[in-house]
């Protein structure tokens, strides 16, 4: 899930959050998945978390293809992605073409819907439908999030950080149903699965980390509300191994025409 702008793509951020979203996604597409794993195409795949998380429980995984625009995630992800062949490339999602997926069997993305534009959005469904290929892109936010014990200004919270979500155009929390318009219009079929983060006093800091990421958009989104002492309750119930929170996200399964999950 993405946070603050200045947290999103942090390896520390990305490497804290791996656990947290390898127990999150869910082993639904797998079996659709079985006959197209060969060459996977990993579109913004930061320090490479889908690939460990795939490659395990996905037969047959000969080569993974990193994408980043990132160089220093690139070279991170090159050298801990356990499939016989890596190859990384620099690449601005924007641009993406059929071309640059060629010999790829499967498209895949991990936290990447949400932090893209609808054009960026339609470039990805024009560049995977070019290649005729299926796409499985996990972990988007939902835009839901559940903290127990309640708080009155959860819901604001909520809304202020989800209209952070969307600054700059970009889709945040209505990623999955832009992505399911897009490739609809070119013939394939989509199906959803729910994959949502549940955190809580373990791990911890992990917790704490997402709460004051959650908390610090809300409150640049919205200045005037009430967030210090917010955070402070919400710091003081997760010391006290009393919170837990449900982070609601949703992967993604499109199969291409005449191939259906």
């Amino acid at each position: 899930m993405s946070t603050a702008d200045t947290q999103e793509f942090t390896p520390r951020w990305l490497a804290a959050r791996e656990g947290a979203d390898a127990r999150a996604r869910s082993r639904g597409p797998l079996p659709a998945l079985a006959a197209h794993g060969a060459v996977v195409a990993d579109l913004g795949c930061g320090t490479g978390s889908l690939a460990r998380w795939t490659v395990p429980r996905l037969a047959g995984v000969r080569h993974w293809m990193l994408f980043d625009r990132d160089p220093r995630l690139l070279a991170l992800a090159g050298g801990r992605v356990p499939a016989p062949r890596v190859e990384g490339r620099l690449l601005e999602l924007a641009r993406l073409r059929p071309d640059d997926l060629a010999g790829a069997t499967l498209v895949a993305g991990s936290a990447l819907l949400d932090v893209l534009t609808g054009e960026e959005v339609l470039t990805v469904a024009d560049a995977v439908a070019g290649t005729g290929r299926p796409a499985w892109f996990t972990l988007s936010v939902a835009g839901r999030v559940v903290l127990t014990p309640e708080d009155p200004l959860d819901a604001a919270v909520a809304a202020a950080f989800n209209a952070h979500q969307r600054r700059g155009g970009r889709l945040g929390p209505d990623a999955v149903e832009a992505a399911i318009e897009a490739f609809a219009r070119r013939g394939y079929r989509a199906t959803t699965f729910p994959s949502p983060w549940r955190l809580g006093p373990d791990p911890a800091p992990v917790t704490r980390m997402w709460l004051e990421g959650w908390v610090g958009a809300a409150a640049e989104q919205e200045p005037r509300l009430p967030l210090e002492d917010y955070l402070a309750r919400r710091r003081e119930q997760l010391d006290g191994e009393r919170l837990t929170v449900v982070v609601h996200h949703d992967d993604l399964l499109l199969m291409p025409p005449g191939d259906r999950p």
